[in-house]
């Protein structure tokens, strides 16, 4: 019996050539929950179990030393939060994965959203004490639109928790799939011992190191009278046995095509379950997998290059004032210096400095394949929901902006930097931090978010990257809509007529702001040939 791999010694390990492995050797996969669930604090164990960092942090500590990783924008560090999706890409054992650690916070459910596009499975974060909530929900209902397979850790098992039993049923129940135990807590809270890792056919100590006890088969568990006399490890085996009973076995076409979900219980904060939940997503999560587009399917045996922005971040180095596009290749194997076509622009750009990630920390990409996420440097020319192709025309789809549900003016404090804010919001907007419009009327801007913590980190932001210092007022308008027809002139007829309620997006479409629901209402009756659409596809 084997203990988890020590960690390396180097400090992150990002793939040194894409070309060594075929793109089947990838796992690009997501972490998705409720915030406080302790994704953040998950991320950084997985990187830890794999080896890529010596010392793992705590999302809430203090100390250089002490800080995690993913999380290095200045208002996460402040209130231990996520509020931008890192990446991470590191190797183990001839398997490339490549992270996207998503915000927790459901004011930045967009830009999860976006990330959600460009995975082929996900971790769902679930806290034992609390069970399925709200957030965890919403972004599980993404992933069942994509077809995503989903592997569920249920955290926190060394604190008060509900029972194992129970908690299996209400993730049956509420997400109606299929599941099945493949990592079993032996007590929780106060009592807890340790886990049964099924695949391994293991005991964990409540270190998650294994202690020595192993079986062979499920009859020689339960006749273990060593182990049946501790009432913690009895009321364990009976509750899998009454588990095993009434749930089907793992199978993996089931759980591939997003039916089946494989349960593991662990701690993150002591990497408890966390060695085998990555071994896990090597060994079960799918590789690179067809991605939608247009006018068909792309997918990864494709010959050319193929692949899209879904996301974009500016300033991650403040001393080189950066932009940076996160692509998703998904097809063909990229190398450095070549040339891609933007299908938006309808130019071409020749990358020549494509990097790998481990959040802050960057490495050139000499080769990547499909799969695999690499930055590129720009300098505005890429935005969310672009395709960059080798040869053949190509649009990747599935990608929206969403209709805000607050709306607020942009207020300067000092009128000469009115050229500055209107950087800083179009750079934010690349990145979908915000929606950004113009009114058809007025030279003031108007910005667009989920939620008000949105409103928060945009100000934030725009003072501390770009030294602008901004308020928001209310804009007295209830909701946007993109206004569209296949009636041209009806079309022209509504703009011209209500200009004073109308804006434009930073690509120029019109966008229609109803100062009430009833008002909204009223107009989409007075106007059928025209669509106002709560979505609008990017790029």
């Amino acid at each position: 019996m084997t203990a988890h791999p020590e960690p390396a010694a180097a400090e992150h390990a990002v793939p040194r050539s894409a070309a060594q492995d075929h793109f089947a050797n990838r796992r690009t996969f997501a972490i998705i929950s409720h915030p406080d669930a302790g994704k953040t604090t998950l991320t950084e164990k997985l990187l830890y179990a794999s080896g890529a960092i010596r010392l793992a942090g705590h999302v809430k500590a203090r100390g250089e030393r002490r800080r995690t990783r993913s999380d290095w924008m200045e208002i996460e560090q402040k209130r231990g939060i996520s509020v931008t999706s890192s990446v991470m890409t590191f190797e183990q054992d001839g398997i490339t994965f490549n992270l996207l650690d998503t915000p927790g916070h459901q004011d930045f459910s967009e830009d999860t959203y976006r990330t959600l596009t460009a995975v082929d499975s996900a971790i769902m974060v679930i806290d034992a004490a609390r069970g399925i909530e709200s957030q965890t929900l919403k972004l599980f209902e993404v992933c069942r639109l994509r077809d995503i397979p989903i592997i569920t850790f249920v955290n926190k098992i060394d604190r008060e928790a509900r029972d194992p039993l129970e908690l299996i049923d209400e993730i049956a129940e509420t997400l109606a799939l299929d599941v099945t135990p493949a990592v079993w807590p032996v007590g929780m809270g106060v009592d807890f011992k340790g886990v049964l890792d099924l695949h391994e056919k293991r005991m964990l100590g409540a270190d998650g190191q294994p202690n020595g006890l192993s079986w062979e088969n499920d009859e020689e568990l339960s006749a273990h009278e060593g182990w049946m006399a501790n009432p913690a490890y009895a009321g364990a085996v009976e509750n899998l046995e009454l588990a095993r009973e009434a749930l089907p076995a793992f199978d993996l076409e089931s759980y591939r095509a997003g039916h089946l979900t494989p349960i593991f219980f662990g701690s993150a904060i002591k990497s408890v379950g966390v060695a085998e939940l990555l071994a896990a997503v090597s060994r079960w999560a799918p590789p690179p997998r067809t991605q939608p587009a247009e006018p068909g399917p792309v997918t990864p045996e494709r010959d050319q290059v193929s692949g899209f922005v879904f996301k974009v971040q500016a300033n991650m180095d403040k001393n080189h004032r950066d932009r940076i596009a996160f692509v998703r290749l998904c097809s063909g194997t990229f190398k450095r210096g070549m040339k891609l076509k933007n299908m938006r622009l309808g130019k071409d750009i020749t990358v020549s400095n494509p990097m790998f990630f481990f959040a802050q920390d960057r490495e050139t990409a000499d080769e990547a394949v499909a799969g695999d996420v690499v930055g590129i440097p720009n300098h505005g020319t890429l935005s969310v929901g672009d395709t960059l192709t080798e040869k053949d025309d190509l649009k990747f789809t599935g990608i929206p902006n969403f209709a805000p549900e607050i709306i607020r003016r942009v207020r300067l404090s000092d009128a000469m930097k009115a050229k500055q804010l209107g950087r800083a919001l179009t750079d934010l907007a690349e990145e979908g931090v915000a929606q950004v419009f113009r009114p058809m009327i007025g030279a003031d801007w108007l910005v667009g978010v989920v939620g008000p913590l949105q409103l928060d980190v945009l100000g934030s932001r725009i003072e501390q990257e770009y030294g602008v210092e901004i308020r928001f007022e209310a804009a007295n308008f209830d909701s946007a809509r993109w206004v569209a027809s296949e009636d041209k002139a009806e079309l022209k007829r509504f703009l011209e007529s209500n200009r004073i309620r109308l804006a434009e997006d930073r690509y120029g479409a019109p966008v229609f702001l109803a100062p009430s629901r009833w008002e909204l209402q009223r107009t989409e009756k007075d106007w059928p040939k025209l669509v106002f659409q709560t979505t609008r596809e990017r790029g």
